[in-house]
């Protein structure tokens, strides 16, 4: 174990030198730095990588798809064990299972999840009865209700016209759908959703909601802003929904089939926490200090006599997220000292210092541009004096 410690460690100086070739991607010192509202530096290596997530896969009229591998399955076609009456009580549903597909039988009520859902990606599967009886409303007819409040309308509208803010993928009585993509009765319509729910916070609105909606792979919603909770012949009303709630299916007197049902939770908005995207002032100096705390712990780790450039890129690099007099103080040290050390070397040697000296001068370079250390920093000059006289400009 020490001798794969002892690798890693020798890996990672290796990387914080080498990885600071002029124009190289992924390095510090290279793009935008943060500001007042973005805590991040334009392609900075310091922010989070996204999570592996391996995808599923397409649904067919015969079979449906395999989910992501980080999707939290509601129904598979097995049973009914994420679900239940919506009902005070934890009440068994009244729904059924046939070959594989969930049912909604005459008086069964809504069904819904016992698991607490948020924002999510959504994924849905849902089928008319292929007998067709009655029209508009009274064909096909269900719903998908996001935390219980926004209902997604399910609706047979193939050759089948209704109110436009009733069709199929409607936001209900608030958006129609931007198409009728529906296949024929009895086949099965893929939905797919992604849902932000409202947030407001002493009763100011921070973010009012969004939703967008995909039926057969065409865009039902794009980015609907939501107005509340939505209802029959009721105009919605803005206002605070719960963190979570229930994912819930209409009983609408229509015997509606569904299957492959999955969600995704996704990540945190900047208005509640997330360090994607603008952020207020505050959200934004809090997380440049963190990211700053963290460069410097591991500076520290870096720390070695032999080599101190690692460690000294690394805390120049902390500058960049949060000033820090006493850091600034130690830089300006060590690449003094650094410095002196190289003009100390015979000539026969000095060649191999080329790639070091040029690196903290493209740091120096871009800290002085970018105001993170002053246009008269003592070891900026003296390292612009070693290239010039060694002809390393190239």
């Amino acid at each position: 174990m020490k001798v794969f410690a002892a690798l890693a460690a020798i890996g990672a100086a290796f990387a914080l030198t080498a990885g600071y070739a002029a124009g190289s991607t992924g390095e510090p010192f290279y793009g935008d730095p943060p500001n007042d509202h973005h805590p991040w530096a334009i392609h900075d290596q310091n922010r989070p990588q996204p999570k592996l997530v391996t995808p599923g896969t397409f649904s067919t009229p015969e079979q449906p798809g395999k989910p992501p591998s980080d999707a939290i399955i509601l129904f598979d076609g097995k049973d009914l064990s994420h679900w239940e009456a919506d009902k005070p009580g934890n009440v068994e549903t009244k729904w059924v299972i046939k070959d594989g597909v969930m049912e909604c039988t005459t008086g069964s009520g809504y069904v819904r999840t016992k698991d607490q859902i948020g924002d999510c990606q959504l994924h849905v599967e849902w089928a008319a009865p292929k007998d067709v009886k009655g029209d508009s409303q009274g064909r096909g007819n269900s719903g998908i209700f996001l935390e219980g409040a926004v209902e997604i309308q399910v609706l047979d509208n193939y050759k089948n016209e209704t109110y436009a803010d009733g069709f199929a993928g409607s936001v209900y009585g608030v958006s129609p759908p931007a198409a009728n993509p529906l296949n024929a009765p009895g086949q099965w319509q893929v939905v797919d959703i992604v849902f932000r729910r409202p947030i407001f916070k002493d009763g100011k609105c921070l973010d009012p909601g969004y939703v967008t909606v995909f039926i057969n792979g065409v865009l039902m919603q794009d980015h609907t802003q939501l107005e509340g909770g939505t209802g029959h012949k009721s105009r919605s009303k803005p206002g605070a929904f719960p963190d979570k709630g229930p994912l819930k299916l209409q009983d609408h007197g229509n015997p509606v089939r569904y299957r492959n049902i999955w969600y995704r939770e996704l990540p945190l908005r900047a208005v509640e926490g997330g360090t994607d995207g603008p952020l207020s002032a505050e959200a934004t100096l809090a997380k440049r200090k963190e990211i700053a705390a963290t460069i410097r712990q591991s500076a520290a780790k870096l720390a070695d006599p032999a080599n101190p450039l690692p460690e000294l890129l690394r805390l120049a690099e902390s500058l960049v997220y949060e000033a820090d007099a006493a850091t600034a103080q130690k830089v300006e040290q060590m690449a003094t000292q650094y410095l002196d050390s190289v003009k100390k070397l015979p000539a026969d040697k000095l060649g191999s210092k080329k790639d070091d000296v040029k690196h903290l001068n493209s740091a120096l370079q871009y800290c002085t541009k970018f105001n993170i250390l002053p246009a008269t920093f003592a070891p900026k000059a003296e390292v612009e004096k070693i290239i010039k006289e060694q002809h390393w400009e190239k």
